[in-house]
């Protein structure tokens, strides 16, 4: 298999970013932690996204990515002032995900159970569409 430069520059500016972004006091945005598998017709993508809704999710692709952004309010308890000792849960999280090959934009479907969103996309030859909303059931 062919190496391609310009995905490990890429995969090199997630990581960066991923340090940044847990860095001491940072607070914003957090990555994603994800596996996709190809199922040879589609790819398949599983993003660990635990104390999150459906509704907190906002999942689209353009450009040949899947990106994904959730966010949530804090609870009424995190609210009331507390100090906190040690945090990691986040309010916001993103993660930015380049497929391979093209895919049937047409096709993409989602699901999202017990923390986990599973995105299906079937593969396709290139299209000039601008982008695909994708709706998680």
């Amino acid at each position: 298999m062919r190496r391609n430069p310009f995905e490990e520059i890429e995969d090199m500016f997630d990581r960066m970013g991923r340090q940044f972004e847990s860095g001491p006091g940072m607070r914003s945005f957090q990555s994603v932690p994800i596996d996709l598998q190809d199922l040879g017709d589609a790819y398949e993508l599983a993003a660990d996204l635990p104390g999150y809704r459906s509704d907190d999710i906002d999942l689209t692709f353009s450009d040949g990515s899947l990106n994904i952004d959730a966010t949530r309010e804090e609870t009424e308890d995190e609210a009331d002032g507390g100090r906190y000792v040690h945090r990691e849960r986040r309010e916001s999280v993103s993660r930015r995900v380049r497929i391979p090959e093209p895919v049937d934009e047409s096709g993409i479907s989602a699901s999202y159970n017990n923390g986990t969103l599973t995105v299906k996309l079937p593969k396709e030859e290139q299209t000039e569409d601008e982008g695909h909303r994708i709706n998680i059931e």
